[in-house]
């Protein structure tokens, strides 16, 4: 099992730095922006990206560099900033990591603010919302499941079984258009958009009502049918019956035996998915003005703000391979009989 954890993170770990290597060169290769501001921000953004190693500056012209901007001084005299070849850029922007943990610097949506602050700073938002929702979504999706495979075939089991196929289908981002519609702007009930740091408590509670619960909704339909499935088939297992006839009630050999062995691959999906969620919404948090790392790629990725645009993509697919690594690793702490390499 030791062996298999070890392959299992730095096959990850290889994984996250190939895609992270040909992002930043993708990235890279996109045509530059001119950096906002004055004169004298445009020259500290530029000078940052030149201590970076990622542009050269010059008070002449050269020839065979694209030409980024120029800024002229005061007194007449001009800087030019040019960047250096892409995969010069790349070699210094691993050693700025390892070495720095430095991953620039934004160039447009706040200008010479570093990216990993900026980020940090909306991470924060991104994980509260996602925290509470998968407090509402697990307990409700796993009770619906179990409510619906103990109704098995009856008319409770078909009404939540018809009601979870309607809003599974549904995109989050259709849901939530329609309650800020009906609850936000035509009956007032909630807040229009994700409340400001100043509001009131009351008004700060009633902002999550909304993003919760639009979360929410997708986790607490497939967790209401995975446990429903799951649940139904272990209930017709042969050991299921065999414990019938020793003389248990339906009640305790429930209990007792189908949750336990049902709950087996829920576990570790809830691990995965707490993990995957805390990048939030992209639409979801853009729509109602949350200030999370969701909306952030949306802006940084229309205002073409490239070195935010990048750890943004960063988190995204560091947090999905880590997911998919509890994930699989989480099958055996929790069931021994599947770990990899255990002794038979």
């Amino acid at each position: 099992m030791g062996k298999y954890v070890i392959k299992r993170i730095l096959l990850a770990v290889l994984t996250a730095f190939i895609v992270l290597s040909l992002t930043f060169i993708l990235v890279k290769l996109l045509p530059p922006e001119k950096s906002v501001g004055n004169a004298v921000t445009r020259q500290a953004y530029y000078d940052n990206q030149v201590s970076l190693g990622y542009m050269i500056s010059s008070r002449f012209e050269i020839a065979g560099l694209e030409l980024v901007d120029f800024v002229t001084a005061k007194n007449g005299t001009r800087t030019y900033y040019y960047e250096v070849p892409v995969m010069e850029q790349y070699f210094n922007w691993i050693s700025n990591i390892l070495f720095h943990w430095e991953w620039g610097y934004s160039q447009i949506l706040e200008p010479n603010v570093s990216a990993t602050v900026i980020i940090g700073e909306r991470l924060v938002t991104s994980m509260k919302i996602n925290i509470v929702s998968v407090l509402v979504s697990v307990p409700i999706g796993i009770l619906l499941g179990i409510w619906a495979a103990l109704k098995k075939n009856t008319l409770t089991d078909h009404i939540i079984s018809t009601s979870v196929m309607i809003l599974i289908s549904l995109p989050s981002f259709v849901i939530i258009t329609f309650l800020m519609l009906l609850l936000c702007y035509n009956s007032h009930v909630l807040p229009t958009q994700w409340p400001n740091p100043t509001d009131p408590i009351g008004e700060k509670i009633l902002g999550y009502i909304l993003p919760v619960f639009c979360l929410s909704l997708g986790s607490i339909c497939g967790y209401c049918r995975f446990v429903r499935a799951e649940l139904c088939d272990v209930m017709a297992s042969d050991y299921l019956l065999l414990a019938r006839t020793k003389g248990l009630t339906r009640k305790q050999a429930i209990f007792r035996h189908a949750l336990k062995n049902a709950m087996v691959p829920i576990f570790p999906s809830i691990l995965a998915e707490f993990i995957g969620i805390l990048g939030g919404s992209m639409i979801l948090e853009n729509l109602y003005g949350i200030p999370g790392i969701g909306s952030l790629f949306v802006k940084s990725l229309t205002a073409k703000d490239y070195n935010i645009l990048f750890v943004d993509l960063a988190i995204f697919t560091t947090l999905g391979l880590l997911a998919g690594v509890v994930l699989d690793l989480s099958y055996g702490f929790i069931d021994p009989r599947i770990r990899m390499g255990a002794k038979k």
